[in-house]
């Protein structure tokens, strides 16, 4: 079971693209650190601690962060700041790409080499990438930590991208990506980012498009590294190690990495739109050229890899016959620094839902109010759940539903009126005692979580990346508690009414995205503007008939 995603900044929906699935979370609140000014010289440039955290940052910019609590084991991870939303139509797919190129030949080790190590270390290493991070993690017996950040050091530093290795990749990751196209519950969560932030930073694909995959060079690959691969850009956690042996590692295999001019500056990157290929004739190749052609509409666009997150809204409809009909409709959320992200983390906890097959106790769901009111209610329903996705400057919150084609012209009125409940106190509205629940569910799931060495360490190292600290379990279940009823239906009615106002502008409007046989499938502008739902003037949609 993953953490909520009150402690979510970025996550793949892709577990078939990592080598092990892990649990993510990062962190959503300030706490004040204490310096303690205890080493500082050329090599440190200081370090910040609590009871259990410590944060030393190296004089080059490398953030060192480390908990030692006690195990059996420990568990290293390095995270660095690049991911899809930093890509531009010439790297688009370089991340993903990163992922897949992760542990082969280095300058110092051939990929047999590479392989040995691996194997002797066992334990659980992996790559993963995401929309903000690339991120390289291990659990390993204690006695091995020199060894892993050696490694980490090495193929993070000195890969050699050989032609062979990257022509490889892209016949395994060819093959993935088809895979994944005809998986609707894995490709459309990526199709509503893709039409929510259309054209920038989040709306960047995880996912390689073909096009792009068949462009993929050693030099463009090895450059990408260089832009992004710096100093400022990294963190190196450890939990249940000694901080000071942490340092002391951290300064042997990444303290000499050259310094970036800018601290923290990111780099410019134009660009003009590469000519989109027309050589599609199945139904995977048709979708993956309309999905493609809504990032790369505006060919005189010269995007910034800095800029803030623009949520636009929109629609895209996938006519296909296929089984079931499924349906994603979203609203922008809010960013893991908004101090009402506790609120939401609570609301999607307590509309919850799930499949129609789900079983198990109030942990699985049965008493959130999808469960209750939608899947208890109506056979027809397949499946209907709550997703809230969080990123460091917007996020994306709404529900996401399956059912037969006959049912078409129903769902999109179930959904909506399911949002609209909880806008209110009256009428079906949000209770006290669905509130208490819904809190009590969230702190039991994120303590437990939380007692995986892996998500704390994951925990650790995404809250120091993205906010320079970590906050403890503790006080975010404080942070949980305070939020009252009042403030409950205030975010809910701010983030389903489309009056969210994050660093990027967005424009409020909804954001649908259908797949299967659609006939019936009711207009979404005027469901949501029967039940009050977000800004659907001159909303844009795409239609592709496959």
């Amino acid at each position: 079971m993953f953490l909520p995603q009150i402690l979510r900044a970025t996550r793949s929906h892709f577990p078939t693209l990592r080598k092990f699935s892990v649990r993510s979370a990062s962190s959503v609140t300030n706490i004040p650190y204490v310096e303690a000014n205890i080493k500082k010289d050329q090599e440190l440039s200081k370090t910040i601690s609590n009871e259990i955290t410590k944060i030393t940052t190296l004089s080059n910019g490398v953030r060192v962060t480390s908990e030692n609590t006690p195990g059996h084991f420990s568990a290293v991870g390095v995270y660095i700041d690049v991911g899809s939303r930093y890509e531009t139509p010439q790297t688009l797919g370089l991340s993903h790409m990163l992922d897949r190129l992760a542990f082969k030949s280095t300058k110092t080790h051939s990929i047999e080499q590479i392989n040995s190590i691996l194997e002797s270390l066992g334990g659980n290493i992996m790559c993963a990438s995401s929309r903000e991070a690339v991120m390289y993690q291990s659990a390993i017996f204690s006695q091995d930590l020199s060894k892993v950040i050696a490694l980490f050091s090495d193929v993070i530093r000195n890969p050699c991208i050989t032609l062979k290795e990257v022509e490889e990749q892209k016949q395994t990751t060819l093959y993935e990506i088809q895979e994944i196209w005809q998986k609707p519950e894995m490709i459309l969560p990526e199709l509503l980012h893709t039409v929510a932030f259309k054209n920038n930073t989040l709306g960047n694909p995880m996912l390689c498009p073909e096009d792009r995959l068949m462009m993929m060079t050693p030099q463009l690959i090895k450059e990408y590294i260089s832009t992004w691969y710096r100093p400022e850009r990294m963190v190196l956690a450890v939990a249940g190690a000694q901080h000071e042996e942490i340092v002391e590692l951290a300064m042997k295999h990444f303290g000499d990495i050259p310094r970036s001019p800018e601290l923290n500056a990111h780099t410019i990157l134009p660009f003009t739109t590469p000519k989109q290929i027309q050589t599609k004739s199945s139904l995977y190749k048709t979708i993956t050229t309309a999905a493609s052609s809504l990032f790369n509409a505006n060919s005189s666009s010269i995007f910034t890899a800095n800029q803030k997150a623009h949520y636009t809204g929109g629609s895209l409809f996938l006519d296909q016959s296929i089984p079931h009909t499924h349906v994603y409709v979203a609203f922008e959320g809010l960013s893991i620094h908004d101090p009402d992200i506790y609120g939401l983390a609570i609301l999607q906890m307590l509309l919850g839902g799930g499949g129609s097959f789900s079983a198990g106790g109030p942990g699985k769901g049965m008493y959130s109010r999808l469960f209750t009111n939608v899947l208890n209610q109506y056979n027809w329903m397949e499946s209907c759940m709550c997703f809230n996705h969080c990123y460091t400057d917007s996020g994306l919150f709404g529900i996401s539903a399956s059912c037969r084609p006959e049912y078409n012209h129903h769902i999109l009125d179930v959904i909506a009126q399911q949002l609209n409940s909880v806008t209110r106190f009256d009428h079906g509205g949000v209770t006290q005692s669905e509130l208490l629940r819904a809190k009590n569910q969230l702190k039991s799931s994120l303590l437990m979580n939380l007692e995986s060495r892996m998500v704390q360490l994951e925990d650790l190292g995404r809250q120091v990346q993205v906010h320079g600290y970590k906050i403890s379990a503790e006080e975010m279940c404080k942070k949980i508690d305070k939020v009252t009823l009042e403030d409950l239906v205030r975010i809910a009615s701010k983030v389903i009414g489309g009056q969210i106002r994050n660093e990027g502008n967005g424009t409020g409007e909804v954001t649908i995205v259908a797949q299967g046989e659609l006939n019936g499938l009711k207009d979404m502008q005027t469901v949501c503007e029967q039940y009050g739902l977000g800004k659907t003037k001159n909303s844009k949609k795409f239609k592709m008939v496959a």
